[in-house]
C-alpha cells in the first residue's frame, strides 16, 4: 500500500486556496471587515447616507408644500365644529391658480396681512426662516399673519345679517348655515356691505369665538379680503388619523343668486 501518496493526497486537500493575489486573501478580507475600525467606517457612511435622505426628503416636501399641497396647523377654535384644534389641513394650492376664484362655502386659508393684521410682527430672518420652514411642514403652528375662514360672500354680493329669523342673507336670499357651531347665533353683530371685486367677505363657523370679516369693519378695506392673499383651499383634514376626511362642500349658497340676479 502506496502510504506516501495517501499522505501527499491529504496534505494538498487541506492546503489553502491560492488566488491572484496570493493564498488566503478571502480569510484575510474576512478578518478585515470584522475589526472595529472598518465597522466604524461602514457606520458613518450608513448615517451619511441616511442624513442625506433626510435632506433630500426634507426639500421635497418643502417644495410640495410651497407650491402644491401644505399642511396648516389649526391654532384655535373658531372653525369649529369644521376644524378642532390641532387638526393638520391639507391646503390646495392649486385651487385658484389657473383662473378659477373662491366659491361661496369655501374653507380658505389666507394671508391677512393689510387687512386682518395691520403690521406683521417683526422676528430675527433666522427665527423666520426656520418658523416658516415647520409651519410650511404642518409641525408649528403658522404665522400670525394666516388665517383659515369660510368664505359668505364674493365679489359683487351683498351680505346683510340679519333677517327677521336671525340668519345671514346674501344678495336677498337667507342661508341656512348649518356648519355653523350648535348654540351660536349666525352673527351677533349687524351688518349690511357689499362685498367689492376682487375680494372676499370671511367669517369662522364658530361666531362667538372667530375674529373675522365684522371685526374689521371699520379699519381701511372693510374686512375684505383680496383674492391675491388667498393661499389656497383646505380640502383635506390630514391628522389626527381619526379625524381623516375630506371637507365636502357645502350646499348653503345652491339659493343664492350671482349679484345680477341670475343664479350662480
Amino acid at each position: 500500500m502506496d502510504t506516501e501518496a495517501q499522505h501527499t493526497e491529504r496534505d494538498r486537500s487541506s492546503a489553502p486556496e491560492t488566488t491572484e493575489s496570493g493564498p488566503e486573501e478571502g480569510s484575510r478580507s474576512a478578518r478585515v471587515s470584522g475589526r472595529p475600525e472598518a465597522s466604524a467606517f461602514w457606520a458613518r457612511i450608513s448615517w451619511r447616507r441616511a442624513g442625506l435622505l433626510g435632506c433630500v426628503c426634507a426639500v421635497f416636501l418643502l417644495l410640495l408644500s410651497h407650491f402644491v399641497v401644505q399642511p396648516f396647523l389649526i391654532p384655535s377654535t373658531s372653525m369649529e365644529p369644521t376644524l378642532a384644534v390641532g387638526d393638520r389641513v391639507l391646503v390646495n394650492k392649486l385651487a385658484y391658480r389657473f383662473g378659477s376664484e373662491p366659491r361661496r362655502g369655501d374653507v380658505v386659508v389666507f394671508d391677512g396681512s393689510g387687512s386682518f393684521v395691520r403690521q406683521a410682527p417683526e422676528e430675527s430672518p433666522v427665527a423666520g426662516l426656520l418658523h416658516g420652514a415647520a409651519a410650511g411642514l404642518g409641525l408649528a403652528e403658522p404665522d400670525e399673519t394666516d388665517f383659515v375662514k369660510r368664505v359668505v360672500g364674493v365679489g359683487g354680493d351683498r351680505v346683510v345679517c340679519c333677517d327677521e329669523g336671525g340668519r345671514v342673507e346674501v344678495n336677498g336670499v337667507p342661508v341656512d348655515e348649518r356648519y355653523v357651531y350648535v348654540g351660536d347665533a349666525p352673527s351677533r353683530v349687524p351688518f349690511d356691505i357689499v362685498v367689492p371685486q376682487g375680494t372676499l367677505w370671511v367669517m369662522g363657523d364658530h361666531r362667538s369665538k372667530s375674529r373675522d370679516s365684522r371685526d374689521h369693519l371699520g379699519d381701511p378695506g372693510g374686512g375684505m379680503v383680496p383674492l391675491d392673499m388667498v393661499i389656497g383651499r383646505a380640502d383635506w383634514i390630514g391628522w389626527p388619523a381619526g379625524r381623516w376626511s375630506s371637507l365636502e362642500p357645502t350646499a348653503a349658497f345652491d339659493g343664492v343668486p350671482a349679484p345680477g340676479g341670475a343664479h350662480g
